[in-house]
């Protein structure tokens, strides 16, 4: 069977640095930080009193009706509100569109857990009784469920559920049935709403994010010495994947091709990665073979990076030992630097940003380098504290997430 070519014919993002596409990537460009301290709720019996939130999002602006707002955990606002964003991006005209080849693969890691605390607490302290909506709010699939029913689209309708794996899964997914031509569009991505007292807490009780209340805007600093975790985020991502003759003939703006992907497994630890990195070498070696191209083909890697004490060894030994010396030509840099952990969003929100700079042949950077790691490998080229400009042909992004899955995705500048 032939292979058919996949796209990407639009994007939205609503981030920790901004609301919008252009926003996102000029904050990115600048090397901006969205962490700051938590609006949310009170964190005085909290370690960690910082996140990187999303600000000033009202659901109401992005086409969600004000009565079914209350029906809707905030992850799947956020769903709606980046792939209402990503459609008009495209310019889809839905009467122009087969909705039985066009699906929608969304990712979360945890869906609606503040809808599950919340409603918890409230049965516990005022009234012994659940609102008929807690289910639906709550479960993981639900955003792509609704997603579905506000374009028609009848094709395949599932979501990944991965931890920091998840969008990066889904997009794969999208990619893998519009190159076996079972669809013709795909709405994929992923969002997370996890700034709530719950994650924070247990993330707290994990020791996985940074307790640096006094300086929060550099809490997240991926690669360097003093990391202490990585800081907890909300947001969404959305891409539209289209079969390549699809998207010309309607004349659709092309951002740039899907050309392969891979997933593994580090088959070693809970929440620990392989500290070989072993599974997140295979993960990109996969991918790199299924786009059919030569490791020294890519130019750079928006890594994992998540400025955990072990993950950040890990990644860049896997970087060195599949790439070898081409790996110290690579660009690398770890955009959870600003952004933030987008847990089942990140691979969303990254994969955004490597697009854009493969368009604009620009490397956006990791900020909050200040001291060198001696057990990382100083030759790698991490972009530190600037984005530089660079032609950019190939780029791979690596999301990991807890129990050890991995995914990357390759893209080519069109």
């Amino acid at each position: 069977m032939e292979l058919k070519r996949v796209v990407v014919t639009g994007l939205g993002a609503i981030t920790p640095l901004g609301n919008s596409v252009d926003v996102f990537w000029e904050n990115l460009k600048k090397g901006e930080s969205g962490a700051a301290p938590i609006t949310k709720f009170d964190t005085q019996f909290h370690k960690t009193k910082f996140a990187c939130e999303v600000r000033d999002f009202n659901p109401v602006d992005y086409d969600i009706d004000k009565k079914e707002v209350r029906k809707y955990d905030l992850y799947t606002q956020l769903a709606f509100a980046s792939a209402t964003r990503a459609m008009e991006n495209a310019g889809i005209d839905l009467d122009e569109v087969d909705k039985n080849r066009a699906g929608i693969i969304w990712g979360t890691g945890i869906g609606g857990l503040q809808t599950f605390f919340e409603e918890v607490r409230v049965f516990k302290h005022e009234r012994p009784q659940f609102t008929p909506f807690f289910i639906p709010k709550m479960i993981a699939n639900i955003a792509g469920g609704l997603l579905s029913i506000k374009y028609g689209f009848r094709g395949p309708n599932f979501t990944t559920v991965t931890a920091c794996a998840s969008a990066s899964h889904a997009i794969l997914e999208a990619f893998n049935i519009i190159r076996m031509g079972k669809c013709d569009l795909m709405i994929t991505g992923g969002s997370e709403a996890s700034v709530n007292e719950a994650a924070l807490a247990g993330f707290n009780s994990m020791r996985a994010i940074s307790t640096r209340n006094d300086d929060p805007a550099t809490a997240s600093r991926p690669f360097d010495k003093d990391r202490d975790g990585f800081v907890m985020a909300d947001g969404a991502g959305a891409l539209i994947l289209e079969e390549y003759g699809h998207a010309v003939n309607r004349g659709a703006r092309i951002y740039a091709e899907v050309i392969g992907g891979g997933m593994s497994a580090d088959a070693f630890h809970m929440t620990a990665p392989d500290p070989e990195g072993t599974g997140a070498m295979l993960v990109m070696k996969w991918a790199v073979e299924d786009a059919g191209i030569d490791l020294t083909d890519v130019d750079y890697i928006n890594v994992h990076g998540t400025s955990t004490p072990l993950g950040d060894i890990a990644e860049p030994k896997a970087i060195v030992s599949l790439f070898g010396e081409h790996a110290y030509k690579l660009s690398i840099s770890a955009t959870k630097s600003m952004t933030g952990h987008l847990l089942g969003a990140a691979g969303a929100v990254e994969a955004i940003a490597t697009i854009l700079a493969l368009r604009d042949g620009i490397i956006p950077p990791t900020i909050n380098h200040f001291t060198d790691d001696p057990e990382i490998d100083s030759r790698l080229d991490f972009t530190f504290n600037k984005a530089v400009s660079r032609n950019i042909n190939i780029a791979i992004s690596n999301t990991f997430g807890f129990g050890g899955h991995n995914a990357t995705i390759a893209f080519k500048k069109y």
